[in-house]
């Protein structure tokens, strides 16, 4: 991602872009996403994603169903397994609703969607329906910068490596949080699901490279033990999210983002205690990462 240097992008005709952070994040003016895009803003639309990674829209009144319409100008839609799904939406509709009494918040540590999967997202759409007086506020991050920030020596390493993806870990936790159903939990063997992926990958739209392993679902290294795994992937959490390679975005009512799981780490802030966060979310299908 390459940001530009004026605080609004001159490039872009029909759009006004402005960026959020130097490593990434654009706000996004001039759109409707209540109505169908004609073909010069869409163009835009998909020039910014792509160049800024996540992108913004405020003052949106948009109901699910435009939600779905406009992550379907970049694929299909994915659908959620049945016990994520709510009753009477979309099949391809996250409900992520965290009530004043729920501990837990979701994606509460840096990660990158449902990594777990063979074919993780290409990328979430997610609209704020009720938020909190203050707080909520959701961190993103730069992995095309993480990777090219590593030495030499530590891309040559890297660059051949695979590593294992689990949703164990947040399994556990909900499972601790009495948030999932008996028979749901990790000791449900059909619920623990994992996938291999590269520790690098290459974007297929801008082939640029992205370090793609996150704490939330990588367990180990392929062919390495947990303990062995450790100390490098600590070391790869830690660098994958410096300060320098995010943006933070503050949510307002009509607000949505639009972020490349394929790309990004994001982190959802728990600081709203005894409050209610209501998001709507769909994500795209991606490709197998390579």
């Amino acid at each position: 991602m390459e940001q530009g240097s004026a605080a609004e992008l001159a490039d872009f005709k029909t759009l006004r872009v402005v960026p959020m952070a130097g490593a990434l994040g654009a706000e996004i003016f001039g759109v409707n996403l209540s109505e169908a895009l004609e073909a010069p803003v869409l163009d835009e639309v998909k020039r910014a994603y792509h160049q800024f990674g996540v992108i913004f829209f405020r003052d949106q009144d948009v109901s699910d169903l435009d939600l779905a319409r406009f992550a379907r100008y970049f694929g299909e839609l994915a659908v959620l397994p049945p016990h994520r799904q709510h009753p009477g939406s979309l099949p391809e509709l996250l409900v992520i609703d965290k009530k004043p009494e729920t501990k837990l918040v979701f994606g509460w540590e840096w990660h990158s969607d449902t990594t777990h999967l063979e074919i993780p997202p290409l990328g979430s759409v997610l609209a704020a329906k009720r938020l909190p007086t203050v707080g909520g506020d959701t961190l993103f991050a730069n992995q095309y910068l993480a990777y090219d920030t590593l030495s030499g020596g530590m891309k040559r390493m890297l660059d051949g490596m695979r590593a294992v993806h689990s949703n164990g870990r947040i399994l556990s936790s909900l499972e601790a949080d009495d948030v999932l159903a008996p028979g749901q939990g990790v000791g449900s063997a059909k619920t623990t699901i994992s996938a291999v992926h590269p520790v690098v990958r290459t974007h297929p739209v801008t082939g640029r490279k992205a370090l793609f392993v996150n704490e939330m679902h990588t367990e180990r290294f392929k062919d390495m033990t947990i303990a062995e795994s450790a100390p490098l992937l600590r070391f790869l959490y830690d660098h994958s999210t410096r300060p320098e390679f995010t943006c933070r975005f503050r949510w307002a009512p009509g607000s949505v983002a639009f972020w490349d799981n394929r790309c990004l780490q994001h982190l959802a802030l728990d600081d709203y205690h005894g409050q209610r966060r209501l998001m709507h979310r769909v994500q795209i299908r991606g490709t197998r990462p390579v």
